[in-house]
């Protein structure tokens, strides 16, 4: 990925103690966190950061037809938010908090409804359309068997699966023993498994 230029206007500079040149180009979330409290730019430089990661989880959890709104609400609840981050956690910790509550609300039908993969299927490539709508039907069941699990499991397999997070990770997000994110995920895969064979799809 190219470096943007020092003209950027997402480029946060650093205090007197970042003063590393790089700081100025490559700000870290934490920096980032504290100048978009009073900063509209470094707060876009936020969400274009994790906009893609935040909408590859709710698309996973609610489907793309509910995601959009979700990344929408995710970074609003972030941006209230903003004053009160202290950095105890990691932001991407919070963020991804965030993001399975408002996955969470959109599921429960509190927030925006939901809409199945498989009505909005993703365009067929031009050059193999046949190949490009049987992996749109794949995701639709794959999505539809992650809605299937217990909450718990939907949350742990979705953070290791569809975010690729590492166990810790998890364990800081859910608040649970890095034991019981284990188990929950191979619980979690191992269901998925079973569902899948049943609807004629080998894992």
């Amino acid at each position: 990925m190219n470096d943007p230029p020092a003209s950027n206007p997402f480029a946060v500079r650093p205090s007197v103690q970042d003063t590393p040149e790089s700081s100025e180009l490559h700000p870290t979330d934490l920096q980032l966190v504290r100048q978009a409290v009073r900063d509209d730019h470094a707060f876009e430089a936020l969400v274009r950061r994790h906009a893609a990661g935040v909408h590859r989880l709710a698309a996973g959890m609610v489907g793309p037809g509910a995601a959009d709104d979700v990344v929408q609400d995710v970074f609003i609840a972030v941006h209230k938010g903003l004053k009160g981050f202290r950095g105890d956690a990691a932001f991407s910790t919070w963020l991804h908090r965030i993001t399975l509550n408002a996955c969470h609300k959109a599921l429960k039908g509190k927030g925006h409804p939901t809409v199945s993969f498989a009505q909005t299927p993703e365009p067929a490539a031009p050059h193999n359309p046949v190949q490009a709508g049987e992996q749109a039907d794949l995701r639709a069941r794959l999505a539809h068997a992650l809605q299937t699990l217990p909450e718990d499991q939907c949350e742990a397999v979705s953070l290791r699966e569809l975010s690729g997070l590492e166990y810790a990770e998890i364990a800081a997000i859910t608040g649970a023993e890095l034991g019981t994110v284990k188990s929950r995920i191979n619980r979690g895969r191992a269901a998925l498994r079973e569902y899948l064979m049943k609807v004629g799809i080998v894992p």
